[in-house]
């Protein structure tokens, strides 16, 4: 080809990529010359040096860095400053390249490391601000004394940045190195603030269930969405706290700020805005499913377990403290464990810490100090709402007269070259989210309104209203918590702790018994009456809108050595909607986690019983499905008449509803489940809520008898079809399900007429052809033989590097990710190994970690990572704990200075 071809960059981009290729196949085959010296030469240039000395400028004094076997780092300074510079220094040394991915995820500047693919993903999020509202954070809102510290940790971030290039950081840069030529830039203190917005999108509550709510009303009737909205089960499963506990000394509530009223929400007052409305919010809907996509899947199965016992109860006669958050698993973890320590506290240097932190944010995020312990589970408040709103070129509607939009500019860069330059235009409501989505626009200014709307301008458009895109102090807090020595201060700490909304649980060793306790801090909005958040809303009409301040601290929730002498928290309702004076949100969790925990705990100290560190652990591990309770003995009830789908049915009897990996009975019934779901539910949702499922699984078209070799199950993936669509399966649908179970003929028991089936009008006749369409499912998946079935083989977790580990060359993602590995548990079980009956059985979020801490005795607290503390794809702590913890054990968790010194294995001396 001619050297002037248009053909030729493709073609020297080509022969980039088939280089990388070849050189790391080289690498891994243990080939000769440079690819084995490539392969060699990179991985050990990025692995960090953990023993000797090593100057580091800018401190005082010399620190001590002491690894234990698992790599896991306690750091010695004698001063503040030292401390967070040496915690920046270390952090990078194991984890630079996942600090460096999330700082341009949060500033919306991913298309400058991985191309034009994360183009629309930097516009959505340059749109949300993230980067932004850290800025003004950082600017306005953090202590003198934070800031001192934020820039601490970043100065120690760029000495170990100082002279290297990126292959010399990790070999994620080496690989990136061949397709462009980004450079690493220094750290500043607002990268580590913006990170605390990423977390708050992970758990931002209940925008999809607005969204998904207003897009039913497209084809179901406001009964059939209540079916598949209930309320909270109050009676079943027991709220945190047991009164409306607010602080007493300030006793003030206002009668009005709960409303009363129902919600109309846009839809019901805007009928004739409706249809392009749904329009967008199905739209919005994908976007908010794929950004940012290195966060992973959100659904009900984001939340935590946490729980805290008395003294009284206990075996060591102090409180006992567990935790382990859910979130989407991450290669490496999103947690890094590490301990910071004063030599001597005092007022020069005051932490004495340890737990698990973010890399690239100073500080300990939970874990426990020398005087307290605490844990974090995902509050749920609702603090967020869609607005629609009715827009013009120059501007908005808002109470009849057109206000001009807030505007600004963001250019986007590139990697490889070219730039493409966004206008972001907000409302008082927040910024428009539809403005990303050329489709959005289109349907906005073809909405129909009738006389609903006559002065709606050129169209609508869809705005975000979200508490987190205020700026707040939340990164105050978490160095206060590090702090706090009692209850006071502990909740003086979270009363800065504005997002993402939590649920925070306390302990510590003072008295004859300890004392135990509960806050529920962050920003709450307290919206007017009519309107719930249920719905998006008119953003056009001020009734609509937030009402100036939120929810006073004083009177979110908390409680202090409760009578009962535990409190669990996980994600279940905070408080009996009846006893407390505002709205919180009426999308809770459901409370099957919680409740299952309560019961654990009630069984365990019934009759003077006492509940040990192990007994901590094993509550963690428990697998029992709340759902299989409720349906199984139905199961075996029904009369199969078909052998092969009894022999399945037969592996439900005697079952005790554990989820254990090598179990054929959960694996079994997880399936009839995912197809009740499907044909119950899903076949009748409207398209927009509807997920695809990931593989078809259907008989050929001349099969008409049982299974064998010459009627076998055939499996058709990637054909997208209707029927292949279903709900997620949390605990909200266990409890949709519920009352239905008693109505046998209930219209959500219909389904139609298939190939295979007549169509169903009663309970058992959809449970039998569910339990009939799941034989055949497994025998796809798992073979012929039922007695060779197993959960695990269904249920597998398998972590994959966030960046190239997904997106990049097969043999990248050969040396980046991990697994699989069969696991136990499962959706809405303490041990939330969760699953989305959308998609199939394979693990999509899971406990992040798991810590029980023994109060006051601190060194017998036990803890584990999901992978490792290090995220160079070739350490040895890479994914060095993810065996024990697919098995529930838990690791030593050393915190004196003689159980450190006893546990260190490599001990580094950074100097000044």
């Amino acid at each position: 080809m001619p050297p002037n071809s248009t053909a030729a960059p493709s073609k020297k981009k080509g022969r980039r990529a088939r280089l990388l290729v070849f050189v790391l196949v080289l690498a891994l085959v243990a080939g000769v010359g440079y690819g084995v010296y490539w392969g060699v030469g990179t991985v050990r240039a990025s692995l960090p040096q953990t023993t000797g000395s090593l100057k580091l400028d800018g401190l005082r004094s010399s620190v001590e860095v002491k690894r234990d076997g698992y790599g896991v780092p306690q750091i010695y300074a004698s001063s503040d400053a030292d401390l967070f510079r040496a915690q920046g220094y270390v952090q990078a040394q194991d984890r630079f390249y996942e600090m460096d991915v999330r700082r341009h995820m949060t500033s919306g500047r991913l298309s400058e490391v991985f191309g034009k693919s994360q183009v629309s993903t930097d516009a959505f999020l340059r749109t949300l601000g993230w980067r932004k509202v850290a800025q003004e954070e950082y600017d306005k809102q953090l202590s003198a004394d934070t800031k001192k510290n934020l820039q601490a940790y970043a100065d120690g971030v760029n000495a170990y940045l100082k002279g290297k290039e990126g292959r010399d950081i990790s070999v994620e840069y080496a690989a990136l190195s061949f397709s462009n030529d980004y450079s690493v830039e220094p750290w500043t203190p607002v990268d580590s603030v913006a990170w605390l917005k990423a977390m708050a999108w992970d758990l931002r509550g209940n925008m999809q269930d607005e969204i998904d709510r207003s897009l039913l009303r497209s084809r179901l009737t406001d009964q059939q969405i209540k079916d598949l909205y209930p309320a909270y089960p109050t009676e079943l499963h027991r709220p945190i706290v047991d009164k409306g506990a607010v602080d007493k000394t300030t006793g003030a509530f206002d009668p009005a700020a709960k409303s009363t009223e129902p919600s109309s929400g846009a839809a019901g007052t805007a009928d004739g805005a409706t249809r392009g409305f749904q329009a967008q919010l199905s739209s919005l809907s994908d976007t908010l499913d794929e950004i940012p996509a290195l966060l992973g899947p959100s659904g009900n199965g984001i939340g935590s377990n946490s729980w805290v016992i008395s003294g009284k109860y206990t075996t060591t006669g102090k409180p006992l403290l567990a935790n382990d958050p859910h979130l989407s698993p991450q290669l490496p973890s999103v947690w890094y464990q590490m301990g910071l320590h004063c030599r001597s506290v005092s007022d020069s240097c005051r932490y004495d810490v340890a737990g698990y932190s973010f890399a690239g944010m100073p500080g300990v995020v939970i874990g426990h100090n020398q005087d307290i312990a605490w844990g974090f589970t995902n509050l749920g408040a609702d603090v967020s709402d869609l607005y629609l709103e009715k827009v013009s070129d120059t501007g908005y509607q808002y109470d009849g007269k057109e206000i001009p939009f807030t505007t600004r500019e963001e250019t986007i860069r590139v990697a490889g070259g070219g730039s493409r330059t966004i206008t972001v235009r907000s409302t008082n409501n927040g910024p428009l989210v539809s403005d990303r989505s050329d489709e959005l626009a289109k349907v906005g200014q073809k909405a129909p309104v009738g006389n609903a709307a006559p002065d709606r301008g050129d169209g609508y458009a869809v705005a975000l209203r979200w508490t987190a895109l205020d700026p707040g102090k939340s990164m105050d807090a978490v160095l206060e918590l590090d702090r706090a020595k009692d209850f006071k201060e502990f909740r003086a700490a979270a009363k800065d702790f504005a997002v993402p909304a939590q649920n925070l649980i306390y302990a510590d060793a003072k008295g004859a018994e300890g004392h135990i306790g509960y806050q529920a801090p962050g920003v709450v909005p307290v919206r007017q009456k009519g309107h719930d958040g249920t719905l998006p809303a008119p953003g056009w009409d001020s009734k609509y809108t937030w009402k100036s301040k939120p929810v006073p601290f004083a009177e979110l929730p908390y409680e202090e050595d409760p009578e009962r002498g535990y409190i669990v928290t996980a994600n279940q309702a905070v408080v009996d909607p009846e006893k407390y004076p505002y709205l919180l949100t009426e999308d809770w969790g459901y409370g099957s986690r919680s409740q299952r925990i309560n019961d654990l705990i009630e069984s365990k100290i019934k009759d003077g019983g006492k509940i040990s560190t192990d007994d901590m652990r094993t509550m963690q591990m428990d697998n029992r499905s709340e759902i299989a309770a409720l349906l199984n003995p139905l199961l075996l009830k029904l009369d199969i008449s078909d052998p092969h789908v009894r022999e399945a049915q037969k592996l439900l009897e005697g079952w005790d509803y554990t989820q254990d990996a090598d179990s054929g009975a959960a694996a079994y019934f997880n399936a009839v489940w995912r197809n009740v779901l499907k044909l119950a539910f899903g076949n009748k949702l409207p398209k927009e809520v509807r997920v695809q499922g990931e593989c078809l699984t259907v008989r050929p078209a001349d099969s008409t008898g049982p299974v064998d070799e010459q009627n076998r199950l055939v499996r058709e993936c990637g054909r997208r079809d209707p029927s292949a669509a279903q709900p997620d399966g949390g605990d909200r649908w266990y409890e949709v399900i519920r009352p239905l179970l008693k109505d046998e003929k209930n219209e959500w028991w219909h389904s139609a007429k298939s190939r295979r089936h007549i169509a169903t009008e009663t309970r058992d006749q959809l449970l039998a052809r569910a339990m009939e369409d799941a034989r055949w499912e497994l025998t796809a998946k798992l073979g012929k033989d039922v007695s060779s079935w197993s959960w695990g083989r269904l249920h597998q977790l398998e972590l994959r590097n966030q960046t190239l580990g997904t997106e990049g060359p097969g043999v990248l993602k050969f040396m980046l990710n991990r697994g699989p590995w069969r696991l136990s548990g499962g959706e809405a079980a303490v041990n939330a190994t969760g699953w989305n009956a959308a998609a199939g059985y394979d693990v999509v979020w899971v406990p992040s970690m798991r810590m029980v801490v023994n109060v006051g005795d601190w060194d017998k607290s036990r803890w584990i990572n999901l992978t490792g503390a290090s995220g160079h794809a070739y350490s040895a702590h890479y994914t060095d704990q993810t065996e024990k913890w697919a098995k529930g054990e838990l690791l030593d968790w050393s915190f004196t200075p003689k159980a450190v010194d006893t546990a260190t294995a490599d001990r580094l001396e950074l100097q000044p």
